[in-house]
């Protein structure tokens, strides 16, 4: 499966337009979207050919630790294709033609040269002045077009793999991070001190690691093993960017409590014994005349 810049994914076999989306620019969002529409209506793909974008690729520097365990960084979309087992080829394609090169690129580019053709005209005919306008044109638009350009599959049946049984779209398709509590039960993304209320189990998470899932529709939910801790609205609905949220509503955290200090009594004067030293008299004894030295 070949993907493009301009949001949309097409089958290698049947050069069948599988999924398709106009976005205001192109971001994992974006792709994040056309995945899991692929995955939800046709199924699991086994693998995806892609370019060198860092939105496929990490630009990050492997740390020691990743390098020992020989697990390179891997972006937000490389981690949900580890997760959903799809091979994601950025470099080479099985032939080893660098993606980045025009015969690698051609199939998606030639289909772009039709789509700025016809379905420009498609979107002029009906109207469409916005985003969810062309959104919904793009719909009926595909149909039609894959009806006269898709082509049979060399071999009969179907490549993609079922939707696992128990899988939820929401615990996959987000954005995923990882983050420390600090001690006061609080933990920081994006510029904001996130509470966390008081759980069944534990009453503070501090220095405990948690996972933090920020979902297509906005929504950031904060998870410890795998059960919601809370779940943060977003300010402005819709698919977010990567590391960026502003929530609408943060709970101020309760006050700590303050411990009021007793005074300190005041000190008690000690009187010296009758016997103590400094009661002595100061006797300096007088050194004889005639003594030596």
């Amino acid at each position: 499966m070949a993907g493009g810049a301009r949001g949309c994914w097409v089958d290698d076999a049947t050069s069948q337009i599988v999924a398709a989306i106009f976005r205001e620019q192109e971001d994992a969002a974006g792709y994040f979207l056309l995945l899991r529409q692929i995955c939800q209506t046709h199924g699991f793909p086994l693998a995806l050919y892609a370019d060198q974008h860092t939105i496929f690729q990490s630009p990050k520097q492997p740390t020691l630790a990743q390098e020992l365990a020989g697990t390179p960084p891997r972006s937000q979309f490389g981690r949900l294709v580890d997760e959903l087992h799809i091979r994601l080829t950025p470099s080479r394609c099985p032939a080893g033609i660098p993606a980045l090169s025009p015969q690698a690129k051609g199939r998606i580019e030639r289909l772009f040269g039709t789509l700025q053709d016809r379905l420009v005209k498609a979107l002029r005919r009906a109207g469409a002045h916005t985003l969810e306008e062309a959104n919904r044109v793009l719909l009926d638009f595909l149909p039609h077009f894959n009806s006269r350009f898709a082509r049979l599959p060399p071999q009969p049946g179907s490549a993609y793999l079922p939707w696992p049984t128990g899988l939820r779209p929401q615990d996959v398709f987000c954005f995923k991070y990882l983050r420390t509590v600090s001690n006061d039960n609080t933990l920081s993304f994006a510029g904001h001190a996130l509470p966390i209320p008081p759980g069944p189990h534990l009453r503070s998470y501090a220095r405990r690691q948690v996972e933090l899932h920020h979902d297509l529709e906005g929504r950031l939910a904060i998870c410890y093993q795998g059960h919601h801790l809370v779940v943060y609205e977003p300010l402005k609905a819709g698919p977010p960017r990567v590391g960026k949220f502003t929530p609408a509503h943060v709970p101020t955290p309760p006050p700590k409590p303050t411990t009021v200090r007793k005074p300190k009594p005041a000190p008690i004067p000690r009187k010296p014994a009758p016997d103590h030293p400094w009661r002595r008299p100061f006797i300096v004894s007088a050194k004889p005349k005639n003594s030596p030295g």
